[in-house]
């Protein structure tokens, strides 16, 4: 499957031209933003960490070893890609346990940079944003256009896609929920199970959310839609007063997309038409979500983004610093800039 296939059009025109990202792990840069006051005393030893070319799980496996704690003991807010360097915030359940020595955990890929007691543990999902720095090297685009870009996303956001990522190599993770979407079973494994699932539901919104970058009707609210403001994860119905509310126009509120479970769609007129095209049109998949025990939920289709800001620092180098809200990719802000293709190639672009 192609990086079309898995996300859909682009909304502010054609790439205009191509660069490298994560040539090496420093171009990519994520800062988790954690906005809970930590008491200094508890059971629970919060640790900042930072981590290189290391993904989330191996990184609480080396803590929990560090600590002589199973891993259930750690805790973490999200995953955090491997090849970048991310700094995000762990927590090991101690009860009546001093802080342990934890430098055996670490070398040039982790350090520890903070440690904090608090009483709770950390949750997943718990953050509210993360912070990016990204460089995206061997540029081959035009400054002047890339500058006009850049001030576009910034007024009007960009479509709010899962990233390729969450699809696996060659929507490999897509393949294989409609394969036992078609056998109506569910993997006994469940991180496969997890895995299979969240990609199955990832793909239908992205289907939804293509459609409607295609008929333009990503930004705008209609009668009908669900609408929810970028960090909540409520929703409330959209009458015709609610299509001119003025907090639209600020990228404060947002029409939303079906991460699709159980039940019909709670959208009504031609959203809720065209979420039950697209459910037809994958019914398998939204059978098996629905089999699953999946509850109906909804996200946000468009996605604003935070602070933006860039420079060149070479002239064929794009830094780029911006906040996204939790659960939202980096990645598709920057399609909507340039193609990505693989260090050391500039003629081809690649899927990411």
């Amino acid at each position: 499957m192609t990086e079309h296939d898995l996300l859909g059009p682009r909304a502010s025109g054609q790439s205009l031209g191509t660069g490298v990202l994560k040539a090496v792990a420093d171009d990519f840069q994520v800062d988790e933003v954690l906005d809970i006051p930590l008491s200094g005393q508890g059971e629970h030893l919060w640790l900042w960490v930072e981590k290189r070319d290391l993904n989330t799980e191996e990184a609480a496996r080396r803590l929990a070893r560090a600590a002589g704690v199973p891993v259930r003991a750690i805790s973490y807010a999200g995953l955090k890609d491997r090849q970048a360097l991310t700094r995000q915030w762990f927590s090991l359940h101690l009860p009546g346990k001093a802080d342990p020595d934890l430098s055996r955990a670490e070398d040039e890929t982790l350090r520890v940079l903070k440690q904090v007691r608090h009483q709770r543990k950390l949750q997943r999902g718990a953050h509210s944003a993360n912070g990016f720095t990204l460089r995206l090297t061997a540029l081959a685009a035009d400054h002047q256009a890339l500058d006009a870009r850049l001030e576009l996303l910034k007024q009007q956001g960009v479509p709010n896609y899962f990233g390729t990522q969450r699809f696996g190599h060659g929507g490999g993770n897509v393949h294989d929920a409609r394969d036992w979407a078609q056998r109506k079973a569910l993997p006994e494994q469940r991180n496969v199970r997890s895995r299979l699932l969240s990609a199955a539901r990832s793909y239908v919104f992205n289907q939804v959310l293509a459609a409607r970058v295609a008929d333009g009707s990503w930004q705008h609210a209609q009668v009908g839609d669900l609408l929810a403001f970028t960090d909540s994860r409520s929703f409330f119905p959209a009458g015709e007063s609610e299509c001119s509310d003025p907090r639209l126009a600020i990228l404060d509120l947002h029409p939303t997309g079906p991460m699709w479970g159980e039940g019909p769609s709670p959208a009504a007129g031609a959203p809720f038409e065209l979420e039950s095209a697209v459910g037809e049109q994958h019914q398998a998949l939204c059978q098996w979500l629905a089999h699953a025990g999946m509850s109906h939920e909804r996200r946000i289709l468009r996605l604003p983004i935070g602070s933006l800001s860039w420079h060149y620092p070479e002239p064929d180098i794009l830094q780029l610093e911006f906040v996204l809200p939790a659960g939202c990719f980096a990645t598709v802000v920057v399609r909507e800039l340039v193609d990505l293709v693989p260090a050391g190639q500039t003629d081809s672009p690649c899927v990411f």
